[in-house]
């Protein structure tokens, strides 16, 4: 399981989606405060669905196909938290924008996508390499 190269750019996904976002800030506001994922709720719940997509996606290695599914989604909420990151970062309440300035948090879901990607590719190998083994028999 944890010997596929999947399985270990799925892991890097997780620690990147539950563990780095605690780390780094997502932006600071207009008075100088640091904004982490763990101060708003909705950025929070989406960091841990993608975390815990991945966790289920490692454990699904004896299903490439639910396996590959799974990291779709991944890739679909991911794309999701970073529209939403743009949205806040875009938005204007008034002529000022709440994010004075942005932090590495903003980053954290294009990683993420890198990583389920290239996890993706890897499963879709393993499948394409068992489909030409099952002709061979």
């Amino acid at each position: 399981m944890i010997q596929r190269i999947q399985s270990i750019y799925l892991l890097c996904a997780t620690v990147i989606s539950v563990g780095l976002v605690f780390v780094f800030n997502l932006w600071t506001n207009t008075d100088n405060v640091k904004v982490f994922a763990k101060d708003e709720s909705l950025y929070l719940t989406l960091f841990i669905g993608s975390a815990i997509l991945s966790v289920v996606s490692i454990f699904k290695y004896k299903t490439r196909q639910h396996q590959f599914v799974l990291g779709r989604l991944n890739i679909i909420l991911n794309f999701i938290l970073l529209g939403l990151f743009v949205y806040r970062s875009l938005s204007l309440s008034g002529g000022t924008s709440d994010v004075s300035e942005k932090g590495i948090g903003f980053a954290l879901p294009l990683f993420s996508i890198v990583f389920l990607a290239l996890a993706n590719k890897a499963i879709k190998k393993d499948e394409d390499l068992v489909k030409s083994v099952d002709r061979l028999r």
